[in-house]
């Protein structure tokens, strides 16, 4: 990470050095956990992309050494890097990540399971990433956003009835932690026991966490019996619009992996955001319950300054290159940090009023790679959320703001835990 000059033209590029112990800051742990924003400025010090620990090294493995990269924290070093895929920028691990290659990454590693090379359209340059991408955005056109934002509601429902006599409940937990991860199985027409299995281990493999790995082989095996499903019993839904599109069984595990990946755990932070930030945020709910401001307002202040995914995207440098005064080498994976780079101070702190529909954020990435499901994104969190506010009146945290715990972790961010009050109300199904 720290060498300056690229090897000579003909000969075989040297094997990236491991940087020193004290140099890297870590994005990982009870500190990073703590104060995340901390670490960003930390870093930024450092410039506007800058060498991190991305995991530690594995307990028990021999040889085993903490998972090095970079993180760009700026918020233009970040869409440069996100517009420069892949002519800068490869996206594809297998041959560009030294220590993945060299077999100094563990199969168990936990930022493995994140970052590893997949048969899917994230993890692919030029003609393949545009085929398998083409087959993704093919299929999520043919979806009906009025039939959609109808089984969104109805979904809300059937999680409130559960609570919603009680006067009390813990929304993240039993509201929006479910509800993404239970739309999208019915909009992929997946089996109840396949679609439980599938919300179980993305979950787990998004924590990043010990048991990751095998998370993922258990992931994997449930999305290929949901392939074989749908090839059996073909329908109208996404899964049979990319059989019918030529994917292979292998690509189809891995974009099906992607696409519960990318839709539910974020939707699921991002609901428990913004719930967060109406309860917290007196002007911002003011405004809402009067009707000035739609809650896609509220959306968009989180995905500026607490966006779902903190940080992810991870790419590798083509060559050694200065990026806005910061040297990168190649053979290091190169994270995005969303929630870095959407409060770089270098934007001049954009104003809680600046931001309601400013999507001038980078949340949903950019460039060829930016989330090609944006709409029905923000159609699952607005339609969540709404619902929510119909129903239950006299809503409040019973912890202060300050006490609402965060998950851990390097990739995601939100709320563990919601616990709210509010006026008991009947039942709204099956009456």
């Amino acid at each position: 990470m720290y060498q300056t000059h690229p090897p000579a033209s003909g000969q075989c590029p040297m094997r990236p050095p491991v940087p020193p112990p004290a140099g890297p800051l870590p994005i990982h742990g009870p500190d990073f956990d703590r104060d995340p924003h901390a670490t960003y400025q930390r870093l930024r010090e450092q410039g506007p992309i800058a060498p991190v620990e991305i995991s530690p090294r594995v307990p028990g493995v021999p040889g085993s050494s903490p998972v090095y990269g970079y993180l760009a924290v700026s918020y233009w070093s970040a869409l440069y890097i996100l517009r420069n895929t892949p002519d800068l920028f490869a996206k594809d691990s297998r041959p560009h990540w030294a220590a993945l290659r060299d077999g100094q990454v563990p199969a168990n590693s936990p930022a493995l399971m994140m970052m590893q090379p997949r048969d899917n359209a994230l993890w692919k340059d030029g003609e393949e990433h545009q085929r398998l991408r083409g087959a993704i955005t093919s299929a999520l056109a043919r979806v009906d956003t009025y039939d959609l934002a109808a089984a969104i509601t109805r979904i809300a429902d059937e999680l409130m009835d559960a609570f919603v006599a009680d006067g009390q409940a813990d929304l993240a937990t039993q509201f929006a932690e479910p509800l993404p991860m239970m739309t999208v199985t019915e909009l992929f027409a997946a089996p109840p026991e396949i679609g439980s299995r599938i919300v179980r281990h993305v979950t787990t493999l998004f924590a990043a966490g010990p048991d990751a790995a095998e998370a993922n082989t258990l992931l994997e095996a449930a999305c290929l019996e949901l392939v074989h499903v749908k090839r059996a019993r073909p329908g109208r839904d996404v899964v049979t619009s990319l059989i019918q599109a030529g994917l292979t069984d292998p690509e189809l595990v891995q974009t099906l992996l992607l696409l519960f990946g990318a839709a539910a755990p974020p939707a699921a932070k991002a609901i428990g955001r913004t719930i967060q930030r109406y309860l917290t945020d007196a002007h911002l709910a003011q405004h809402v319950h009067t009707g000035v401001l739609p809650v896609a307002a509220a959306l968009e202040s989180v995905l500026w300054d607490a966006p779902p995914v903190a940080n992810y995207s991870p790419l590798f440098a083509r060559s050694p290159m200065t990026i806005h005064g910061a040297q990168v080498q190649p053979g290091y994976p190169i994270l995005v940090s969303f929630a870095a780079a959407n409060s770089d101070p270098a934007l001049g702190g954009l104003a809680p009023a600046a931001r309601a529909g400013n999507r001038g954020h980078i949340a949903f990435s950019a460039g060829v790679h930016g989330c090609p499901a944006q709409g029905m994104g923000r159609l699952i969190v607005e339609t969540a959320v709404e619902r929510l506010l119909d129903r239950l009146s006299q809503l409040r945290l019973t912890i202060p703001d300050s006490d609402v715990p965060n998950i851990p972790g390097t990739f995601l961010a939100g709320p563990a835990s919601l616990p709210v009050s509010f006026r008991p109300a009947t039942p709204a199904l099956g009456r």
